[in-house]
C-alpha cells in the first residue's frame, strides 16, 4: 500500500512537467515594439532593415497588411536558416511591430527588434510626440502650480 502511494507521489510531478512541456512547445512567443513613426516610415524602414541592413532573403511581403516573411540566419547557428516574420499592425497613432522566429530562442526576436528600433531612431530622429503630449499644458513648477508653502 505504501509502495503504491510512494510510486504515485513520485510519478505525479513527472506527469505535470511532461504536460507543461508539451503545451509550452506549441505556444509561439512573439516580441513586439511600438513605433511612433507612422505606418509608411516604419514599413519602408522594415523592408530596408530586413533586406539591406541584415541581408536576409525576403520570401514574401505585403505592404497592404504590413507583413514580411524572410529567411533568418543567426551568427550563433552558423549557416542554419529559419523562417522569420515581421508584422506591422496599425494601433491608434502607433504601429505595433511584431517579430516571430519560430525555431530560435526569444532573445533573437528581441535583439532584432532592438536593432530595428535603433535604425528608426538613427534615420528619423526622436519619435514624434503623441497628441496627448502636445495637448498637455506646460507648467513651470513655480508657486502658482500648487507646490508652495
Amino acid at each position: 500500500m505504501i509502495r503504491r502511494w510512494l510510486l504515485a507521489a513520485l510519478a505525479a510531478p513527472v506527469v505535470v512537467v511532461g504536460a507543461l512541456a508539451a503545451t509550452t512547445h506549441e505556444a509561439q512567443a512573439t516580441a513586439s515594439y511600438d513605433s511612433a513613426y507612422g505606418f509608411d516610415r516604419t514599413w519602408n524602414a522594415a523592408v530596408r532593415f530586413i533586406r539591406v541592413d541584415r541581408s536576409y532573403k525576403l520570401i514574401e511581403k505585403d505592404d497592404t497588411t504590413g507583413y514580411l516573411l524572410f529567411e533568418y540566419t543567426s551568427s550563433e547557428s552558423g549557416s542554419k536558416v529559419s523562417i522569420g516574420s515581421m508584422e506591422l499592425v496599425r494601433a491608434n497613432d502607433d504601429v505595433r511591430v511584431m517579430v516571430q522566429l519560430k525555431e530560435m530562442p526569444s532573445y533573437h526576436e528581441q535583439a532584432l527588434l532592438n536593432a530595428f528600433a535603433n535604425k528608426l531612431r538613427a534615420e528619423y530622429g526622436d519619435p514624434p510626440r503623441r497628441k496627448k503630449e502636445r495637448d498637455k499644458p506646460v507648467t513651470d513648477g513655480g508657486a502658482d502650480s500648487g507646490g508652495g508653502s
